[in-house]
């Protein structure tokens, strides 16, 4: 039948599923001193980026390439993200644990929480696919975050409901450590990749 042909629906959808896979297994086996999970995920950026267009090659070769040339760079931003996750947890702990729950304490919180989302959302794709600084890189986030604030925002509800599905019960977690980050990267990469182009034409 042609939907089993190589070129089929089905194959194709199984060529990419054991693609996104590997990728993932790649990703947590990288990210295990935790220090490099920000260059394991530029990596996986590099790759689903390419998988976005439709060029992708070798999934591990590339990967790997795209780990050792990204690693001083990433590990810096996954250091910087660790840290924002950080400032948001302890300023929200701070908030619940005080007995008169301060709001502006709770203010300060979300707006913290909001910027560094916004700066770190396209953060990872553009140093996948650019080369700028990482004050730049931060800087070019943001700024694409709110001037495209509409599809952040979709995409933001999108991660939000993958999330959502892949806690809801025992096997939706297992799926969610099989593919899950690198599911929700390639995500990210798919609307990046529409603003990137688009942003690339007006230049």
């Amino acid at each position: 039948m042609g939907i089993f042909k190589v070129d089929g629906p089905i194959y194709e959808f199984l060529r990419r599923f054991i693609d996104v896979v590997k990728l993932n297994l790649l990703w947590l086996i990288f990210s295990l001193p935790i220090v490099t999970m920000g260059a394991a995920s530029v990596a996986v950026y590099s790759v689903t980026l390419k998988m976005a267009e439709d060029k992708e090659g070798y999934v591990g070769r590339d990967f790997v390439k795209a780990f050792k040339e990204n690693l001083k760079q990433g590990i810096f931003l996954g250091l910087i993200t660790l840290a924002a996750i950080y400032v948001v947890y302890l300023n929200l702990s701070l908030f619940f644990a005080i007995e008169s729950n301060p709001l502006p304490l709770l203010i300060i919180g979300i707006f913290a929480g909001v910027y560094f989302l916004l700066s770190l959302l396209y953060a990872y794709p553009l140093i996948a696919r650019y080369k700028n600084s990482l004050k730049n890189t931060l800087s070019n986030s943001f700024l694409i975050s709110t001037k495209y604030i509409g599809r952040t925002l979709f995409l933001i509800l999108i991660i939000v409901f993958i999330v959502i599905v892949c806690l809801y019960n025992s096997t939706t977690i297992f799926f969610g450590i099989l593919i899950g980050p690198t599911f929700i990267m390639f995500t990210i990469s798919s609307f990046s990749l529409t603003i990137f182009r688009k942003i690339e034409k007006d230049q």
